[in-house]
């Protein structure tokens, strides 16, 4: 079998990128041991050397606490290569074997065991795809037990590049691996979360997820993201725009030229009046995506300049946006994508965007449209068995007739499924306006200061640091009721279990038609007149604040005519009842620092009964107290919120 050498001419470029193996050295750490094609050109298979860019890939192939484990598999994203405008998907295999196995063992394995994941960079986001094709070959690779042998290596490349294409995205097999339903299952009765989370980046707030080992991790966030239509497919190409720090000297140095926060930003009379929702632990102030760090992240500037375009107040004063010294990775953004939504909103852009329109009317009529052309109106598409799409104007991403998937990850908000120690900085990073991360360091989830909200999974419990946030939220009675008829459709009719999950009904598809309707109609609802009562089964508060979003401004930019097929009220409507009670009294028990506290009393209660005579008597008379102490203050408390959420 063929061994390392010079590396040959370099193969045609395909969706596949590169395979690289990662290994741990005793003395160096974690590096790069093997690429193909070499990461940097003219250099070997085998060079150690990486690309600026990609400086954080050996901690990301191979994950922190991976010796705990036989194997593993990690999805990470990598940002994009000068040239390049979109995110690299990488996926690793981690797999460790005894050194003593080995049938040619290198000088420099000092270590009873070997530690070492294959990876592979592809251009297109098919997770479960290309980690069930690397399983195998990292079995086999591992199986050689001469880890020389590199032929395996470069025959995946090949098969990788000839099998796999975009038109995959279109399938199902994008979803592969990726179960809604297994989610729901996990959540339970808890599945309310997940209608936090999808708020949470809808807002642009910062959210970790936690949880080990790296394959739970990396699965379960990539779900939830599956939940939004088109977003795994087309809406992930700029979520990796970060710079990689080169060393910790030169963040001091930016960090001492950099402006007070004060001075960063300063937001027109009309914006502050309409945002009071208080200061968020990481420093963002919460209102839509006006967070401190999404503001900078979205300041459009060049070297030259020193202050942006300013916005007429109230009292006829212009406050103007300051500029940070050093650029931003998206400072050759337009002068459109700015802080104040008031800028989509001039008269001027308004009219060239009707004119754009017209013109495009009229050459649809008189010479016919090509398929490559860029509509500003996405026309709604009849029902062909496959979703037309066509490229967005202003986000750069593939949208649908319904302008899905949303311009989330872009300008700075980050998606990083699996996130390396190394990268903690990104986290308050003043070009990062935000991010969905996964960590398995205890680390992360201990700094609670630089997110706005941690995913405990094993638990299913979202911790949501500010008050005022964790109001907007909160999910509605209408929101329960979706989630309590997620979790009887998926649980029911498990008892045969050759037919559990194969059916439409409860199944990984069914679960994300049901999200996809749900978006659809909240969509459709904010383009109504007088839909104040529509939107408050969506979260009024919450509304309010997307509408401030970036997202939500680009989405609005384009006409969506598709939507007005769309039924505007949230599929859960209806009248207050006594289900509604229990739903959100459970909801809250389960979600709420009080209603653990009540758990965990009744819990004592029910282990002091049954003890014997004396016990029984004296413990259970303190743990009622307790109890009932308890169980007031909270009630009191969700009597409040209940009596709110009414009005």
């Amino acid at each position: 079998m063929e061994k390392r050498g010079a590396p040959p001419a370099a193969p045609p470029r395909g969706p596949v990128l590169h395979i690289v193996v990662v290994g741990f050295h005793h003395k160096k750490g974690c590096q790069v041991e093997f690429s193909y094609p070499p990461l940097k050109p003219g250099e070997g298979h085998d060079s150690h050397s990486l690309p600026e860019e990609w400086k954080y890939l050996p901690f990301l192939a191979l994950p922190d606490g991976a010796h705990n484990y036989q194997e593993d598999t990690v999805f990470f994203h990598l940002p994009p290569r000068c040239g390049d405008r979109t995110t690299v998907y990488g996926v690793s295999c981690y797999r460790q074997i005894e050194a003593k196995a080995l049938k040619v063992r290198q000088a420099d394995i000092t270590r009873e065991t070997v530690q070492k994941s294959v990876c592979v960079l592809s251009q297109l986001p098919l997770y479960g795809l290309l980690q069930a094709k690397l399983q195998l070959i990292t079995h086999a690779y591992f199986e050689e037990k001469d880890f020389s042998q590199i032929s395996i290596l470069k025959e995946l490349y090949d098969h990788m590049n000839s099998s796999l294409s975009s038109t995959l995205l279109e399938g199902s097999q994008v979803y592969l691996g990726l179960s809604p339903r297994d989610l729901v299952l996990h959540f339970r009765h808890k599945v309310g979360v997940l209608f936090q989370i999808h708020k949470a980046q809808l807002l642009f707030c910062g959210v970790l997820f936690y949880i080990s080992p790296v394959n739970r991790l990396v699965g379960a966030l990539m779900t939830v993201l599956s939940l939004f239509p088109g977003m795994i497919e087309h809406g992930l190409t700029d979520c990796s725009q970060y710079r990689p720090r080169k060393s910790i000297s030169e963040d001091a140095g930016l960090q001492e030229n950099t402006p007070r926060l004060d001075d960063y930003v300063s937001l027109s009379a009309a914006d502050t009046s309409n945002t009071n929702l208080g200061m968020g632990k990481g420093g963002r102030k919460m209102a839509g995506n006006h967070s401190l760090e999404g503001q900078k992240a979205n300041v459009p500037f060049s070297q030259s300049e020193k202050t942006c375009n300013g916005t007429q107040s109230s009292n006829d004063t212009v406050q103007r946006l300051k500029v940070p010294s050093r650029t931003s990775p998206a400072s050759s953004e337009s002068d459109w994508e700015t802080l104040d939504p008031s800028v989509l909103e001039e008269s001027n852009l308004k009219e060239e965007r009707e004119n754009t329109a017209s013109e495009q009317a009229e050459n649809l009529l008189s010479e016919g449209m090509s398929s490559e052309s860029l509509p500003i109106t996405v026309q709604p598409q009849a029902n062909a068995g496959h979703t037309v799409l066509v490229p967005g104007l202003i986000s750069g991403l593939e949208e649908d007739q319904y302008g899905m998937p949303l311009a989330i990850f872009t300008k700075g908000y980050l998606c990083l499924p699996y996130m390396a120690l190394q990268q903690h900085h990104l986290l308050s990073d003043v070009t990062v306006r935000g991010f969905v991360a996964g960590a398995t360091n205890i680390l992360f989830r201990q700094q609670k200061h630089l997110s706005d909200a941690i995913v405990e999974i094993e638990d299913a419990h979202v911790q949501i640091h500010d008050p005022e946030l964790r109001k907007i939220l909160n999910p509605t009675t209408a929101d329960l009721r979706f989630a309590d008829y997620l979790v009887k459709h998926v649980t029911e009719n498990r008892d045969d279990v050759f037919l559990d999950g194969t059916g439409w009904e409860g199944g990984d598809e069914w679960i994300r038609a049901q999200f996809s309707a749900y978006l659809h109609a909240l969509l459709a609802a904010v383009l109504q007149p007088d839909n104040e009562k529509i939107l408050s089964d969506f979260g009024t508060a919450f509304v309010a604040a997307w509408k401030n979003t970036h997202n939500y401004r680009v989405w609005n930019s384009n006409k969506h005519p598709a939507l007005a097929e769309v039924n505007s009220s949230h599929p859960f409507q209806g009248q207050y009842s006594v289900s509604d009670v229990k739903l959100r009294l459970s909801h809250s028990v389960q979600n709420s620092e009080r209603g653990k506290k009540i758990g965990n009393v009744m819990v004592s209660t029910s282990r002091n009964v049954v003890q014997t005579g004396k016990a029984v008597g004296q413990s259970v008379g303190g743990a009622f107290t307790s109890a009932k102490s308890a169980m007031s203050s909270w009630f009191s408390t969700f009597t409040q919120s209940t009596q709110s959420l009414g009005d």
